[in-house]
Formats: structure tokens, sequence, C-alpha cells
């Protein structure tokens, strides 16, 4: 079926409006009247093709809320009418180890991601959020508690789970210090759970300026990254810390700070490799790894501790006819924390 998206073209021009395909609802499927899309920095990043591999024209967005508004005669978890999410992912082999464990995002035949992915049903690419309509298999839609904003709840299906899924498997909790490194979408979210689940929590930055919303969000302290001093204050005392930053900085002053068999977790994608100096692991011994996304499963159990805690995201809503001056803004981190379409403005 016809549908009204905005689209980029090329990695030099704007994105615009531009009509897709979506197909009819198969007997699983649950098609949903996109209310609002966060806007991730990855969404840049694919549509100015930063990591080469975009196939245009593309339809970013993969932090998608809305309402049901038809269902497939399988469809068991949701009727017309229901709030909806979608995230990162619409699909995946659902037979290899990774899949069976609830890790579709490691999907060892393919995850198939919300856009730039194959699309076995149409051909071609899938297409993301920055549209009216979305059709995706039950299996990998989600459930959205009624108590949360729906705008704030949006960027939960990625800057959330990005956070919440290493917090969780690294027992972020109670006895626990956890650092997270920057304050934008992902950091905000970090500081905000990590505090939640009962860690002392640690907010790391470069920009004084942030220091009272770190505070606000639920850091117990604020360390400016960049004060040698204040950061040995703090030098092999973290169980864990959350990487969020996405531009190249200083691994090693923040693995000094982690303490034996602590880990430092990056969810952030700088745009060269980090110089990471071998004795920052050895002494004492500890480990740094990475984390993406979570399962489906997870990002349910992420939502439903949200409502159940009332945590969602500090947003900014936009018309979809800004997004290109939000990238803008967003290379400049100028955001608290991350922008929302508003897709109403699509139909405009």
């Amino acid at each position: 079926m016809p549908t009204r998206a905005f689209a980029a073209f090329s990695p030099t021009t704007p994105l615009g409006p531009h009509a897709i395909e979506r197909r009819e609802p198969l007997a699983s499927d649950v098609e949903i009247d996109i209310l609002y899309c966060g806007v991730c920095h990855s969404d840049l990043h694919f549509a100015r093709n930063e990591w080469g591999m975009t196939a245009y024209p593309v339809v970013p967005g993969h932090e998608i809320l809305g309402r049901v508004t038809r269902v497939g005669p399988k469809v068991s978890k949701f009727k017309p009418g229901d709030l909806a999410a979608v995230g990162c992912m619409v699909d995946s082999c659902r037979s290899c180890d990774c899949c069976r464990r609830g890790l579709e995002q490691f999907c060892t035949g393919g995850a198939v991601f919300t856009y730039n992915g194959p699309d076995s049903h149409l051909g071609g690419m899938t297409f993301g959020g920055y549209s009216e309509r979305v059709v995706v298999d039950e299996a990998f839609t989600l459930k959205v508690p009624s108590n949360l904003d729906p705008a704030s709840a949006a960027p939960l299906l990625c800057a959330g789970i990005t956070t919440w899924s290493p917090l969780r498997h690294w027992k972020a909790g109670p006895g626990k210090k956890v650092g997270i490194v920057g304050l934008g979408g992902l950091g905000h979210m970090g500081v905000k759970f990590a505090k939640s689940l009962g860690a002392h929590t640690v907010l790391f930055t470069t920009s004084p300026s942030k220091a009272a919303d770190g505070r606000r969000l639920g850091a117990d302290e604020v360390v400016i990254s960049t004060d040698a001093t204040a950061m040995s204050r703090h030098a092999g005392s973290f169980d864990l810390i959350i990487d969020t930053v996405s531009a190249d900085h200083d691994v090693n002053a923040l693995l000094a700070t982690v303490k034996l068999d602590g880990t430092m977790v990056m969810v952030g994608v700088p745009p060269a490799p980090q110089a990471v100096a071998v004795f920052s692991l050895l002494m004492p011994r500890k480990q740094l790894t990475g984390s993406l996304i979570g399962g489906v499963a997870e990002t349910q159990d992420m939502l439903d501790y949200c409502g159940l805690h009332n945590i969602a995201c500090d947003v900014e809503v936009i018309d979809i006819q800004r997004i290109n001056e939000a990238y803008e803004r967003m290379l400049r981190s100028d955001v608290r924390y991350r922008f929302v379409i508003d897709m109403a403005t699509l139909k405009r």
C-alpha cells in the first residue's frame, strides 16, 4: 500500500518527502499508524552513508511508537487501538543459537533491521519509521505501557534498550559503582536506569554545563573527564562503565577508573578506531567489551520496567519538516536529550 515517508536520496542531499510501499498485513502481521519516531544518531550515519553501507533511498527511524490499525488472523498479542512499538529489528532467522536464546540482535543468519535491511516480502530494502505506517510481524512488535507519554517512550526502543541491556547483563544494582560516559540520548537513559536499579551512579562528561542536569537525572556524582585530578580520585573504583560517546575520546583514561575484574562497555560508535593501551587492561585485570541493543524479550522487559517505574526519555518533539535542522543540531549536541518526530506533521 502507498505510504508517505521522508527519505535521504544521497549522502549530500537533505531528507525530503518520498512515497514508499508497505505490504498488506499477513497472518502474523501488525499494522501500526506511527504517532512518534525518535531520531537516533545512527539515522544520520545512514542518511549520510558514513558507515559505507547505505542503499538509497533510505527512510531512517527505528524508535517507532504508534497505534495498531489492523492485525492478521494469527495475531494474539495485539488488537486495533492498542499502543505498539517497533525497535531496531523487524525479523531474524529465528532458528540459530542466538535467536533461540532471545538474542536476535546477534542472529548468525542475519537480523533484519528496521531500515536499510533486506525486505524479504516486497524486495529491495526495509524502510523505517520516518513514515506514516509500518507493518511488522507480531514477534518483533512490542507492547507499550499505557501510563507512559508516547512521545517520551519512543526513544526507549533504541536509546533505552542500548543502555538497559549492558546494565542488566553486567548486573548493575545495589552495592555496585557504575559510570555513564556522556550525557546525550543514550547517556541520559543510562543515568536514569543505573540510578533506578540501585547503583551508585557517576556521570562522566566533558561539559561542566551538564553537571546540574546529570544530578537532576539521578547521578550521585559528576566527574569532568578532562580534569586529571578529578579522574584520579576515582582510579580503580568502578565495577562497570557504560561508554555512550560516539566521538573520539580517551578510552585509557576511563579504563584507569575500572577496578579489578570490572568491565567497561562500549555502546557508542566513534568514527575511527580508538587507541587502547594493553597495560590499561592488564593492571589490574579488567574487561573492555561492547554491547548492541537487546533482544525482543529483553526490550519488552525494559518497557515493562519503565512503565512500572515511570521512566522515559527527555525529548524535544519536532515536525518532520525540521529533520534536516535536527540533524545539524544533533551534531552540535544541541538537544536535551532526544529529538522525536511528531509523525502527524507528515500529513501536512
